[in-house]
């Protein structure tokens, strides 16, 4: 799982470091450290963290998940014509 912090809107609220501490952690007041490879093990807890952050800071790439419906997956549409 990779994330992304954008640290220009980071606040420093800390909530992503109080729900995942294993991938978050504060420096000094304001500085956040991240594991920006965090462990597929991490994925409930980075998203909490995402949700919670009240700035919406954190960008958790979902594009690497196994289980995501390929393009052929959904559902049937018809094209409309013209008579």
């Amino acid at each position: 799982m990779r994330l992304v912090v954008d640290l220009n809107r980071c606040q420093g609220y800390a909530q992503c470091a109080f729900l995942a501490p294993d991938v978050f952690a504060m420096h000094g007041d304001e500085g956040l450290l991240y594991d920006p490879q965090a462990e597929e093990a991490q994925r409930a807890r980075v998203k909490q963290a995402a949700a919670a952050c009240p700035v919406q800071a954190i960008l958790v790439d979902e594009l690497d998940l196994a289980d995501e419906p390929s393009a052929g997956d959904g559902p049937a549409t018809e094209e409309a014509s013209d008579g």
